[in-house]
């Protein structure tokens, strides 16, 4: 995978868990002022079914799907910079990738890499420097 296909997917993904977020925002603010949601001081006891109800569950599911297909997005996009980097002569990318990555600061990673990172699947130019 080329470090431009692999950008792409990662900024792509990016976007559907924020916009996944923002329908799952949308979806329990509709029920909660639509009072589809029964509460019994701070906790939800019932759900009352109306037809803004019903399209609020609707908001939270496509919210939930987004979210979730965002994050495989995010995922694949981590193993293909990780497989990119590991084709690199100098292996500090690779072991950053996968170091960081594996410790929860993959979101990180990803975004230096994406901003700063070499591309494996580019030739090398190696500086020939006589001795």
């Amino acid at each position: 995978m080329t470090k431009p296909t692999i950008t792409r997917l990662f900024v792509g993904s990016l976007i559907a868990i924020v916009g996944g977020v923002v329908l799952l925002l949308a979806g329990l603010l509709a029920a909660v002022a639509s009072g589809a949601l029964i509460t019994s001081g701070s906790e939800v006891t019932g759900f009352e079914p109306s037809a803004v109800g019903w399209t609020s569950v609707g908001f939270l599911l496509v919210g939930v799907l987004v979210t979730i297909g965002g994050a495989i997005g995010q995922f694949v996009a981590w193993i293909g910079a990780v497989v990119n980097t590991a084709r690199l002569d100098d292996k500090l990318w690779f072991i950053l990738l996968l170091v960081l990555g594996l410790m929860s600061f993959g979101l990180i990673a990803m975004l230096v890499y994406v901003l700063a990172g070499p591309d494996g699947t580019q030739p090398q130019v190696r500086s020939s420097q006589p001795a």
